[in-house]
């Protein structure tokens, strides 16, 4: 997931940029391919239920890291993380399925109703809250809509709930959903079966870049003909007594107990880790030709697709972003964008010192002096760290950003580590005209993902 080492921050910085032509195009939107736009979004965070919900949130400033609620941290190294507030799954989703499912596929189903809906694939119940099942409208063939929603731990909470039931009560007390509850592709499935999506379906993990890849993936097929529609992103729910202790014990997590609010502070010199978070974040990608002929509403494009894995160590990034640099040229040139086109990056941005450093110069490297121009946020700052869901999560905030031309500001950036040279947006939004952004994800395991979206 995020990475810790700090084996590499003392080493010399090349500022060379990055020779794209070293990195070949493929198919992507740049080379005559159908391009892929999106025509839905759906989000549950720390905000609350709702896309805009979410995309308000983050421009009011207002952090959501609190002490944890969910269970008692006191015995915890660490005792803050961002939690969905209030959520009553019964209030969206018939009885029977929340039995059957983690809290992070009820967070998926949650979403991807509020997507699919806006992308006018269903039609909303009267009382809109989406109980029953809610099948695709007329028109849309379900064999060509499918699901690539990315978790990266997936039913832990489930897991360990009935890990206790077997420990005090015996193999006689672990309930039969289990089966269903823990597996992490089943935030697609459970949203695949109830709208009826009948189309590729499947589960990316990547750690904490799984949602870009889900979206990466999700894009591919769609060039590749393998369908017309797939909802895709990711989900992830996290808070859990393990999750917590377990990251605390690596020393990923801030230790700011005190300070919950100011603890998430991505690229300020203070920064010493970062905050658990959970939710879901999805959108509709859609064939263009397909939204065009159905009369869908356009949001933007996603442009192009870049992953590398760094083949360096299990937490630390490469020295210097090697493989973060390798990742963002191959999306641009995948979405046939130049560096000096790129308006925006949304961060990866996790609020643990090297993760920034490296993330940084990966940047320097490929955009050269161009990215003193180019305004960066990490809404981490303000919901935490959404692990496998943080992709698609942050996708959801780019293309808001992209559509309302604003760009929510990074929390407490008291004092920028000089180290990094990057223009990020603090203190207010910051209103701009963005054509192309980019949305960056990095992982445990090495992962990097890299998506371009375009007006």
């Amino acid at each position: 997931m995020t990475r810790m080492s700090t084996t590499s921050q003392g080493q010399g910085f090349d500022s060379t940029p990055f020779p794209l032509s070293a990195q070949p195009p493929v198919s992507g939107s740049g080379n005559g391919v159908d391009r892929v736009v999106i025509t839905g979004l759906g989000a549950v965070t720390p905000y609350g239920v709702g896309a805009p919900t979410f995309f308000d949130g983050l421009l009011s400033g207002r952090s959501t890291t609190r002490r944890i609620q969910r269970f008692d941290p006191s015995q915890y190294v660490v005792q803050i993380a961002c939690e969905v507030p209030d959520f009553d799954p019964y209030a969206y989703l018939p009885r029977k399925l929340v039995r059957q499912v983690d809290p992070f596929a009820q967070y998926a189903l949650v979403a991807a109703y509020e997507a699919l809906a806006q992308a006018g694939l269903i039609a909303p119940t009267d009382d809109d809250s989406g109980k029953p099942a809610v099948p695709l409208v007329d028109g849309v063939d379900p064999t060509r809509v499918g699901t690539m929603i990315a978790s990266g731990i997936g039913g832990m909470t489930e897991m360990t709930d009935q890990y206790e039931r077997l420990l005090t009560g015996g193999p006689g007390k672990v309930r039969p959903y289990l089966a269903i509850a823990l597996p992490l592709n089943m935030g697609g499935g459970q949203v695949a079966i109830r709208h009826g999506l009948q189309g590729p379906s499947f589960s990316v993990v990547s750690a904490c870049a799984s949602g870009s890849d889900a979206l990466g993936a999700a894009l591919d097929m769609i060039r590749s003909g393998r369908a017309d529609v797939i909802l895709a992103g990711g989900a992830e729910a996290a808070v859990n007594p393990l999750t917590i202790a377990g990251f605390g014990a690596a020393g990923a997590l801030s230790r700011r107990n005190d300070e919950p609010e100011r603890a998430s502070r991505p690229f300020d010199a203070d920064r010493d880790g970062f905050i658990c978070g959970e939710g879901a974040g999805l959108l509709v990608l859609e064939r263009a030709s397909h939204a065009q002929a159905r009369g869908a509403t356009v949001l933007a494009e996603l442009a192009g697709y870049g992953l590398t894995n760094d083949a360096f160590h299990p937490t630390a990034p490469a020295a210097e972003g090697a493989g973060a640099s390798r990742a963002l040229a191959l999306a641009l040139a995948d979405a046939a964008v130049t560096p000096e086109q790129v308006d925006h990056v949304n961060a990866h941005g996790t609020s643990t010192p090297p993760n920034d450093l490296a993330e940084s110069r990966a940047l320097r490297r490929v955009f050269g002096d161009h990215t003193d121009d180019i305004p960066v946020t990490s809404t981490k700052s303000a919901i935490g760290h959404l692990l496998g869901a943080a992709g698609g999560v942050e996708a959801v905030a780019t293309v808001a950003a992209m559509t309302e031309g604003v760009i929510p500001p990074t929390l407490n950036l008291d004092r920028q580590d000089p180290d990094i040279v990057l223009d990020v947006v603090s203190g207010e939004p910051r209103k701009a005209s963005i054509a192309v952004a980019i949305s960056e994800s990095f992982g445990f395991g090495g992962h990097n993902a890299v998506l371009v979206f375009r007006q």
